[in-house]
Protein backbone atom coordinates (compact mmCIF):
# COMPACT_ATOMS: atom_id res chain seq x y z
CA UNK A 1 0.00 0.00 0.00
CA UNK A 2 1.31 2.87 -0.84
CA UNK A 3 -0.68 5.35 0.98
CA UNK A 4 -2.88 5.19 4.16
CA UNK A 5 -4.37 8.13 6.64
CA UNK A 6 -2.62 8.57 9.95
CA UNK A 7 -4.32 10.19 13.25
CA UNK A 8 -1.93 11.53 15.33
CA UNK A 9 -2.82 11.00 19.44
CA UNK A 10 -5.52 8.48 19.02
CA UNK A 11 -6.07 6.31 21.81
CA UNK A 12 -6.21 2.81 22.82
CA UNK A 13 -9.70 2.26 21.13
CA UNK A 14 -8.39 3.95 17.95
CA UNK A 15 -10.22 7.10 18.58
CA UNK A 16 -9.14 10.23 19.32
CA UNK A 17 -7.64 11.21 22.44
CA UNK A 18 -8.52 14.46 23.89
CA UNK A 19 -10.90 16.90 22.88
CA UNK A 20 -9.49 18.26 19.93
CA UNK A 21 -10.90 17.73 16.37
CA UNK A 22 -8.83 14.58 14.88
CA UNK A 23 -7.04 15.87 11.87
CA UNK A 24 -6.05 12.85 9.14
CA UNK A 25 -3.25 13.27 6.77
CA UNK A 26 -2.04 11.67 3.59
CA UNK A 27 1.03 9.36 4.26
CA UNK A 28 3.03 8.00 1.29
CA UNK A 29 6.31 6.24 2.05
CA UNK A 30 9.06 5.89 -0.58
CA UNK A 31 10.48 6.23 -2.84
CA UNK A 32 7.15 6.05 -5.18
CA UNK A 33 5.88 8.73 -3.36
CA UNK A 34 2.68 10.05 -5.05
CA UNK A 35 0.14 12.48 -3.09
CA UNK A 36 -2.95 10.13 -3.95
CA UNK A 37 -3.56 6.34 -2.65
CA UNK A 38 -6.58 3.84 -3.63
CA UNK A 39 -7.62 1.03 -1.84
CA UNK A 40 -10.83 -1.11 -0.45
CA UNK A 41 -11.87 -0.15 2.90
CA UNK A 42 -9.78 -2.85 4.39
CA UNK A 43 -6.22 -2.55 2.32
CA UNK A 44 -6.21 1.67 3.17
CA UNK A 45 -7.09 0.60 7.54
CA UNK A 46 -9.40 1.26 9.68
CA UNK A 47 -9.21 5.04 9.81
CA UNK A 48 -11.34 5.01 6.48
CA UNK A 49 -14.05 3.70 8.51
CA UNK A 50 -13.71 6.05 11.32
CA UNK A 51 -16.79 6.00 13.73
CA UNK A 52 -15.35 9.39 15.04
CA UNK A 53 -15.88 12.86 13.71
CA UNK A 54 -12.75 13.96 12.20
CA UNK A 55 -10.82 15.91 9.09
CA UNK A 56 -8.95 15.85 6.32
CA UNK A 57 -6.02 17.55 5.12
CA UNK A 58 -6.40 15.91 1.31
CA UNK A 59 -9.41 14.91 -0.77
CA UNK A 60 -11.50 11.55 -0.05
CA UNK A 61 -14.10 9.92 -2.38
CA UNK A 62 -15.67 7.25 -1.00
CA UNK A 63 -17.36 4.31 -3.81
CA UNK A 64 -19.09 2.28 -1.59
CA UNK A 65 -20.74 -0.93 -3.16
CA UNK A 66 -21.93 -2.79 0.02
CA UNK A 67 -23.37 -2.20 3.80
CA UNK A 68 -25.77 -0.42 5.75
CA UNK A 69 -25.55 2.56 8.00
CA UNK A 70 -25.30 6.27 7.41
CA UNK A 71 -22.01 8.68 5.98
CA UNK A 72 -22.00 12.05 7.89
CA UNK A 73 -20.48 15.09 6.33
CA UNK A 74 -20.57 18.34 8.38
CA UNK A 75 -24.23 18.26 9.40
CA UNK A 76 -25.61 16.29 7.22
CA UNK A 77 -26.39 12.53 6.90
CA UNK A 78 -26.54 10.26 4.31
CA UNK A 79 -28.44 6.40 4.25
CA UNK A 80 -26.20 4.01 2.06
CA UNK A 81 -28.02 2.25 -0.76
CA UNK A 82 -25.08 1.29 -2.43
CA UNK A 83 -24.05 1.88 -5.11
CA UNK A 84 -23.20 5.28 -4.01
CA UNK A 85 -19.86 7.88 -4.64
CA UNK A 86 -18.80 10.25 -1.87
CA UNK A 87 -17.11 13.34 -1.72
CA UNK A 88 -15.11 15.02 0.92
CA UNK A 89 -13.45 18.00 0.92
CA UNK A 90 -10.04 19.37 3.09
CA UNK A 91 -11.55 20.88 6.05
CA UNK A 92 -14.98 19.01 5.84
CA UNK A 93 -15.82 17.08 9.26
CA UNK A 94 -17.08 13.59 8.09
CA UNK A 95 -17.88 9.91 9.99
CA UNK A 96 -19.25 6.71 9.48
CA UNK A 97 -22.46 5.88 11.56
CA UNK A 98 -24.21 2.03 12.76
CA UNK A 99 -22.34 0.73 9.77
CA UNK A 100 -22.13 -2.67 8.92
CA UNK A 101 -20.74 -4.62 6.04
CA UNK A 102 -19.08 -1.82 4.41
CA UNK A 103 -17.22 -2.43 1.05
CA UNK A 104 -15.91 -0.47 -1.84
CA UNK A 105 -13.05 1.73 -2.46
CA UNK A 106 -11.40 5.18 -0.87
CA UNK A 107 -9.15 7.53 -2.87
CA UNK A 108 -7.05 9.94 -1.71
CA UNK A 109 -5.44 12.40 -2.92
CA UNK A 110 -4.53 15.93 -2.72
CA UNK A 111 -4.30 19.32 -4.82
CA UNK A 112 -0.75 18.93 -5.93
CA UNK A 113 -2.31 15.78 -7.70
CA UNK A 114 -4.42 17.88 -9.70
CA UNK A 115 -1.44 19.26 -11.12
CA UNK A 116 -2.70 17.93 -15.23
CA UNK A 117 -5.90 18.86 -14.47
CA UNK A 118 -6.38 22.17 -11.90
CA UNK A 119 -9.58 22.93 -13.06
CA UNK A 120 -11.06 20.16 -10.99
CA UNK A 121 -10.56 21.59 -8.34
CA UNK A 122 -13.43 23.85 -8.66
CA UNK A 123 -15.43 21.00 -9.94
CA UNK A 124 -14.70 19.30 -6.77
CA UNK A 125 -15.92 21.73 -4.58
CA UNK A 126 -19.14 21.84 -6.30
CA UNK A 127 -19.21 17.95 -6.04
CA UNK A 128 -18.74 18.80 -2.00
CA UNK A 129 -21.91 20.69 -1.84
CA UNK A 130 -23.82 17.65 -1.70
CA UNK A 131 -21.15 15.25 -0.71
CA UNK A 132 -23.45 11.98 -1.90
CA UNK A 133 -24.72 10.22 -4.74
CA UNK A 134 -26.73 7.33 -5.41
CA UNK A 135 -25.50 5.42 -8.16
CA UNK A 136 -27.49 3.18 -10.54
CA UNK A 137 -27.77 1.98 -14.16
CA UNK A 138 -25.09 3.09 -16.61
CA UNK A 139 -23.75 5.68 -14.30
CA UNK A 140 -22.84 2.68 -11.60
CA UNK A 141 -21.10 0.83 -14.56
CA UNK A 142 -18.39 3.42 -15.53
CA UNK A 143 -17.84 4.47 -11.64
CA UNK A 144 -16.93 0.40 -10.73
CA UNK A 145 -15.17 0.46 -14.14
CA UNK A 146 -13.22 3.77 -13.40
CA UNK A 147 -12.35 3.22 -9.55
CA UNK A 148 -11.16 -0.78 -10.75
CA UNK A 149 -8.72 0.92 -13.65
CA UNK A 150 -7.59 3.28 -11.19
CA UNK A 151 -6.88 0.49 -8.51
CA UNK A 152 -5.36 -1.69 -11.01
CA UNK A 153 -2.85 1.38 -12.33
CA UNK A 154 -1.88 2.13 -8.43
CA UNK A 155 -1.51 -1.53 -7.44
CA UNK A 156 1.20 -2.65 -10.46
CA UNK A 157 2.71 0.78 -10.54
CA UNK A 158 3.17 0.34 -14.54
CA UNK A 159 5.66 2.76 -16.57
CA UNK A 160 3.68 6.17 -16.63
CA UNK A 161 1.25 4.73 -14.32
CA UNK A 162 1.24 8.51 -12.31
CA UNK A 163 0.02 9.85 -15.81
CA UNK A 164 -2.37 7.43 -15.89
CA UNK A 165 -3.75 8.41 -12.83
CA UNK A 166 -4.27 11.88 -12.68
CA UNK A 167 -6.36 11.33 -16.05
CA UNK A 168 -8.40 8.46 -14.82
CA UNK A 169 -9.29 10.71 -11.62
CA UNK A 170 -9.79 13.43 -14.48
CA UNK A 171 -12.55 11.70 -15.75
CA UNK A 172 -14.24 10.14 -12.80
CA UNK A 173 -14.66 13.69 -11.46
CA UNK A 174 -15.77 15.21 -14.34
CA UNK A 175 -18.15 12.75 -15.02
CA UNK A 176 -19.60 12.91 -11.53
CA UNK A 177 -20.10 16.76 -12.14
CA UNK A 178 -22.18 15.76 -15.39
CA UNK A 179 -24.83 13.43 -13.02
CA UNK A 180 -28.05 14.85 -11.84
CA UNK A 181 -28.22 18.18 -10.09
CA UNK A 182 -24.58 18.34 -10.86
CA UNK A 183 -23.20 22.02 -12.22
CA UNK A 184 -21.31 21.84 -15.78
CA UNK A 185 -18.01 20.70 -15.23
CA UNK A 186 -16.69 23.45 -17.37
CA UNK A 187 -16.49 26.82 -16.67
CA UNK A 188 -15.40 29.77 -18.70
CA UNK A 189 -12.09 31.64 -18.02
CA UNK A 190 -12.12 33.80 -15.12
CA UNK A 191 -11.54 37.36 -15.16
CA UNK A 192 -8.90 38.73 -12.62
CA UNK A 193 -11.90 39.19 -10.42
CA UNK A 194 -13.70 36.40 -10.59
CA UNK A 195 -10.38 34.65 -9.95
CA UNK A 196 -9.21 36.69 -6.32
CA UNK A 197 -13.29 35.72 -5.79
CA UNK A 198 -12.45 31.65 -5.89
CA UNK A 199 -9.21 32.01 -3.97
CA UNK A 200 -11.42 33.67 -1.56
CA UNK A 201 -13.89 31.27 -1.15
CA UNK A 202 -11.04 28.46 -1.16
CA UNK A 203 -9.40 30.72 1.97
CA UNK A 204 -12.44 29.82 3.67
CA UNK A 205 -12.66 26.39 3.10
CA UNK A 206 -8.83 25.78 4.58
CA UNK A 207 -8.83 23.39 7.78
CA UNK A 208 -7.59 26.07 9.48
CA UNK A 209 -10.61 28.17 9.37
CA UNK A 210 -11.83 31.36 8.71
CA UNK A 211 -9.41 33.80 8.76
CA UNK A 212 -10.69 36.81 11.39
CA UNK A 213 -11.43 39.53 8.98
CA UNK A 214 -11.86 41.03 5.67
CA UNK A 215 -8.32 42.85 5.74
CA UNK A 216 -6.54 39.74 6.93
CA UNK A 217 -8.17 38.36 4.01
CA UNK A 218 -7.09 40.76 1.57
CA UNK A 219 -3.05 41.09 2.47
CA UNK A 220 -3.25 37.42 2.20
CA UNK A 221 -4.44 37.57 -1.04
CA UNK A 222 -2.58 40.63 -2.30
CA UNK A 223 -5.66 42.88 -2.59
CA UNK A 224 -6.82 46.20 -1.73
CA UNK A 225 -10.05 45.78 0.82
CA UNK A 226 -12.31 47.29 -1.40
CA UNK A 227 -11.11 45.30 -4.42
CA UNK A 228 -11.57 42.20 -2.54
CA UNK A 229 -15.12 43.58 -1.25
CA UNK A 230 -15.86 44.77 -4.83
CA UNK A 231 -14.78 41.57 -6.62
CA UNK A 232 -16.40 38.82 -4.11
CA UNK A 233 -19.87 40.96 -4.19
CA UNK A 234 -19.59 40.77 -8.02
CA UNK A 235 -19.11 37.19 -7.98
CA UNK A 236 -21.16 35.50 -5.29
CA UNK A 237 -23.87 38.83 -4.61
CA UNK A 238 -22.61 38.71 -0.70
CA UNK A 239 -19.71 40.48 0.61
CA UNK A 240 -16.59 39.08 2.38
CA UNK A 241 -18.05 40.33 6.08
CA UNK A 242 -21.12 38.01 5.09
CA UNK A 243 -19.17 34.98 4.05
CA UNK A 244 -16.72 35.10 6.54
CA UNK A 245 -19.26 35.27 9.25
CA UNK A 246 -20.71 32.13 7.59
CA UNK A 247 -17.92 30.23 7.05
CA UNK A 248 -17.34 31.40 11.27
CA UNK A 249 -21.08 30.09 12.53
CA UNK A 250 -20.24 26.24 10.39
CA UNK A 251 -17.28 25.90 11.57
CA UNK A 252 -18.83 26.46 14.77
CA UNK A 253 -21.76 24.07 14.63
CA UNK A 254 -19.37 21.80 13.32
CA UNK A 255 -16.57 22.02 16.56
CA UNK A 256 -20.28 22.07 18.61
CA UNK A 257 -21.70 19.28 17.37
CA UNK A 258 -18.39 16.96 16.74
CA UNK A 259 -16.51 17.59 19.53
CA UNK A 260 -16.53 18.23 23.71
CA UNK A 261 -15.04 21.51 23.51
CA UNK A 262 -16.27 24.01 25.68
CA UNK A 263 -18.45 26.65 24.69
CA UNK A 264 -15.17 28.96 25.79
CA UNK A 265 -12.83 26.69 23.34
CA UNK A 266 -15.24 27.10 20.39
CA UNK A 267 -15.39 30.14 20.90
CA UNK A 268 -11.67 30.69 20.77
CA UNK A 269 -11.18 28.10 17.69
CA UNK A 270 -13.50 30.28 15.45
CA UNK A 271 -11.70 33.77 16.27
CA UNK A 272 -13.57 35.19 19.21
CA UNK A 273 -11.52 36.03 22.46
CA UNK A 274 -14.85 37.00 24.06
CA UNK A 275 -17.10 33.77 24.58
CA UNK A 276 -19.93 36.21 25.63
CA UNK A 277 -19.92 37.96 22.30
CA UNK A 278 -19.50 34.63 20.39
CA UNK A 279 -22.84 33.54 22.29
CA UNK A 280 -24.43 36.62 20.81
CA UNK A 281 -23.11 36.07 17.48
CA UNK A 282 -23.87 32.57 17.47
CA UNK A 283 -27.37 33.27 18.46
CA UNK A 284 -27.68 36.12 16.31
CA UNK A 285 -26.80 33.70 13.20
CA UNK A 286 -28.53 30.65 14.01
CA UNK A 287 -31.38 31.71 16.15
CA UNK A 288 -30.02 29.56 19.41
CA UNK A 289 -26.94 29.93 21.60
CA UNK A 290 -24.40 27.98 21.18
CA UNK A 291 -25.64 25.26 24.44
CA UNK A 292 -28.79 25.29 23.15
CA UNK A 293 -27.41 24.17 19.38
CA UNK A 294 -25.27 21.58 21.13
CA UNK A 295 -28.13 19.98 23.27
CA UNK A 296 -30.67 19.89 20.43
CA UNK A 297 -28.22 17.59 17.92
CA UNK A 298 -28.68 20.56 15.25
CA UNK A 299 -31.10 17.99 13.95
CA UNK A 300 -28.32 16.21 12.56
CA UNK A 301 -30.50 13.05 11.81
CA UNK A 302 -32.66 15.50 9.11
CA UNK A 303 -31.14 16.04 5.41
CA UNK A 304 -31.13 19.48 5.73
CA UNK A 305 -28.39 21.58 3.58
CA UNK A 306 -25.80 24.34 5.47
CA UNK A 307 -26.18 27.69 3.14
CA UNK A 308 -22.95 27.20 0.93
CA UNK A 309 -20.43 29.36 0.63
CA UNK A 310 -19.05 28.28 -2.48
CA UNK A 311 -19.31 30.94 -5.37
CA UNK A 312 -22.56 31.40 -7.03
CA UNK A 313 -23.91 34.09 -9.48
CA UNK A 314 -26.92 35.90 -8.30
CA UNK A 315 -29.81 35.92 -10.14
CA UNK A 316 -30.00 37.56 -13.11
Amino acid sequence: MRGTTVLPGKGNNGEPAGEGMPMHRLEVPMPNALPFAIGTFDTIGPMSRAPFPHRHTFHEIVHVTGGTGRHVVDLTGFALRPPNLGFIAPGQVHQWQDVTGLEGHVILFTDDFLLDHPADREILRALTRRSWLDLSGEAAEWTARLVAELDGEYRTGAEGFQSVLRALLHVLVVRAARLPGRRPAAAPPRSRPGSVAAEFVTLLATPEGAPPSVRTCAEHLGVSVSYLSEAVKASTGRTPGELIRQARVHEAKRLLLRTELSVRQVAGRVGFGDPAYFCRFFRRETGASPGDFRRGGGDIHHDHRLPSIARHRSPA
